[in-house]
């Protein structure tokens, strides 16, 4: 983290001497390098790492929606353009690869074997795992803000992050609702932090990680319908014909 956030940061800013963007997308730009750094070197990646299951649903929450949201809002129309021109990122980016591979991706790494086996392995898999919750959240979020190089309606960008929302909740209302405690790693930890239990600990997680989802994707898909709405107005104006004298 200490390396490649700030060659990340490094590298956008040599891109703005060519690509100049509005302050607002840098501030969303560098809000990301924050949060990446937050969940990365300061005491919640402790926590995340050895005493709780909430905390490490946040780093992932961070690594996974917040964080690559905040990129993709902070790169610069033009920018995003050059980015996107190689056909590796057209495939990658595609609503059709991106969604299924964020789902996919997010859904595998929460399978209890798999989920112990990356925080039992902190230096290999579990590097793996965080570097792809932030790629494929990147190519995700990259079509419902980015106009190149699939360029969606506002209709289908509702579209595309409702189902992303509807598709992704369950995760986080399973792990809320199931009896038992259900990754070994955290049920096995030597010492309580918050006075939480395993079970409680996963509920807890679960139940956060749902209503986050809730605000976040919910949030944006409001804001696209409403464009939606006035786009269909301001056609339906275009078309009506003018009233008679």
């Amino acid at each position: 983290a200490l390396v490649l956030i700030p060659l990340l940061t490094s590298a956008y800013f040599l891109a703005l001497r060519r690509y100049p963007a509005p302050r607002w997308r840098i501030a969303c730009f560098l809000a990301a390098m924050v949060l990446l750094l937050a969940v990365s070197v300061t005491p919640i990646h402790t926590l995340a790492m050895h005493f709780l299951l909430t905390v490490h649903l946040l780093q992932n929450v961070v690594l996974a929606e917040w964080a690559p949201l905040l990129i993709v809002f902070g790169i610069p129309p033009a920018l995003a353009g050059t980015i996107a021109r190689p056909r590796a990122i057209r495939a990658f980016t595609h609503p059709a690869v991106a969604l299924p591979l964020w789902l996919a991706n997010y859904m595998l790494w929460h399978l209890p074997w798999i989920y112990d086996a990356a925080l039992e392995n902190p230096h290999t898999l579990l590097l793996l795992e965080h570097a792809l919750y932030f790629l494929t959240g990147v190519a995700m979020w990259w079509c419902v803000f980015q106009d190149e190089p699939h360029r969606l309606g506002a209709g289908a960008r509702a579209g595309y992050v409702f189902a992303a929302f509807v598709l992704g909740s369950p995760i986080g209302l399973v792990m809320a609702l199931v009896p038992n405690a259900i990754y070994d790693f955290y049920v096995n930890a030597h010492h309580r932090v918050w006075g939480l239990d395993p079970l409680g600990d996963q509920q807890l997680a679960g139940m956060l990680m749902a209503v986050e989802q809730a605000i976040v994707f919910f949030g944006v898909f409001v804001y696209w319908f409403f464009r939606f709405l006035a786009e269909e107005e301001r056609e339906e104006d275009v078309d009506r014909p003018p009233a008679a004298a």
